[in-house]
């Protein structure tokens, strides 16, 4: 799950970490009041989307004009810049051609900024430790400079039993080349943002630009967080942050009924159990010329209520013109699936190619209340099998 970036700041505010003054407002009369509880005479006005690159971006019936980070100079600017923002459609890098429509935006305090630098906290999955990346090049996409300056980042990983200790801040801060009290106010910020990443449960932290001001202060300017939605529930107050609107509707219909979804762009609706079988799923369809429309992992342990909740998931999608079902039957019996396959085609009055690959256990009972159906469904022996008909099967339905 992911929240906006005055919610980041609010929650590392409470960790210690130093970020401007700032609050969201929601109409352009809003931004003016919270404009008028700043010191001033610079504000930055925000707009809130999940997405990155919004400084840079541009709104659709505004190509030209300026992005969806502007600094302004009075109370005037800021609600000019308020009303520019709000119910507008911001493009960039990360929204796509469809871009975001802004319903929230932060005024912030100005900065005085005298250097950009890069920080950020995640899960390396290699070594099972939080991970600290800094850089020099504050501004700039990580994976760029990755790319192209790799020499430029520095990697600190933290020992979970130990914990952040002194020497870990402090190999940051000379490495981004601070010195004096900014070394200080440096390792003070890195220390408690571990803290507020390892209490919340988050999966990644990312503060760019992270900025040293001309009194040798270091600021969060900027703050992305997202965490892990399996420890979502010890966190009701994190969970309370959540934006619906920011998020994927069919994709938040499906954490409704505990259905794991991601929308792609293909034709070919799936329907797996397990994470890793529907990865391999997808990567077979592709193989045979075809092009998956989702991700969708019904879990292990789906009831036929589920499995037709999935259904009509699939065919909210306009895109899918053919269904592909692959389940192996584990702890979830093909019977089942069978009985939620038939349920779901009934009741939605299913108008594409379906074919549905069963194994595991009851497996023939499950193909055979599949052929008894009198439905149009066809019954696959194995993956490859299964992938080659439904492509064929929606070519030829094209």
């Amino acid at each position: 799950m992911n929240i906006h970036e005055y919610q980041a700041k609010q929650l590392l505010r409470k960790y210690g970490v130093a970020v401007p003054q700032g609050a969201p407002a929601y109409t352009a009369d809003e931004a003016v009041e919270a404009a008028k509880a700043l010191p001033g005479p610079v504000y930055v006005v925000k707009s809130q989307i999940h997405a990155g690159g919004r400084g840079a971006g541009r709104f659709k019936d505004d190509p030209n004009g300026k992005g969806g980070v502007r600094v302004v100079k009075s109370l005037d600017e800021v609600k000019a810049a308020a009303e520019a923002m709000l119910g507008h459609v911001l493009v960039t890098k990360q929204t796509g051609a469809a871009g975001r429509e802004v319903k929230r935006i932060y005024v912030e305090a100005g900065a005085d900024i005298q250097r950009e630098l890069y920080l950020s906290l995640l899960v390396d999955r290699g070594t099972g430790r939080v991970t600290i990346l800094a850089s020099t090049e504050g501004g700039m996409e990580i994976e760029e400079v990755a790319a192209h300056t790799p020499e430029k980042i520095i990697s600190v990983a933290v020992d979970p039993a130990t914990g952040i200790q002194p020497f870990h801040t402090r190999k940051i801060a000379f490495g981004l080349g601070l010195t004096g009290d900014a070394v200080k106010s440096a390792s003070k910020l890195i220390a408690s943002l571990y803290k507020a990443f390892n209490d919340l449960d988050a999966s990644m932290l990312e503060i760019n630009p992270l900025i040293v001001t001309g009194a040798g202060e270091v600021l969060a300017l900027d703050a992305k967080m997202g965490f892990d939605d399996n420890a979502l529930f010890r966190h009701k107050d994190v969970l309370e942050l959540r934006d619906l609107d920011e998020e994927d509707p069919a994709e938040v219909e499906a954490s409704k009924h505990e259905l794991n979804y991601v929308k792609l762009d293909g034709n070919i609706g799936c329907m797996v159990n397990g994470a890793g079988l529907a990865m391999a799923t997808m990567d077979i369809i592709k193989l045979y010329g075809g092009e998956p429309a989702n991700f969708l992992d019904v879990g292990g342990g789906a009831t036929k209520e589920r499995v037709t909740q999935a259904f009509k998931l699939i065919l909210s999608d306009p895109n899918v013109e053919g269904i592909l079902v692959n389940i192996f039957g584990g702890i979830m019996r093909c019977d089942v699936i069978a009985e939620g396959v038939i349920a779901a085609a009934k009741e939605v009055s299913l108008h594409v190619p379906l074919v549905v690959r069963l194994e595991g256990t009851n497996v023939e009972l499950g193909k055979k209340i599949l052929s008894e159906s009198g439905l149009p469904i066809k019954s696959a022996d194995n993956l490859a099998d299964a992938a080659d008909k439904i492509v064929k099967a929606v070519k030829e339905a094209a």
